[in-house]
């Protein structure tokens, strides 16, 4: 994924689907964003999004 400026994404393996269960993801690609104050947003997002998505959260 280093082509889109992700290389240091933590990925978590889900074997049991607990995680996809907590917080409602129920296909990929939908991505789960874990607030500052442990509240979540789970959407779907195209490439080009997440990536924007992404710099804005490096930037913070």
């Amino acid at each position: 994924m280093g082509g889109y400026g992700v290389i240091d994404l933590i990925n978590v393996s889900d074997t049991d689907n607990s995680v996809w269960e907590r917080y409602g993801v129920f296909s990929q690609p939908i991505y789960a964003f874990i607030n500052d104050d442990g509240t979540t947003e789970v959407t779907r997002l195209p490439v080009a999004e997440l990536a924007d998505r992404i710099e804005q959260l490096l930037a913070t």
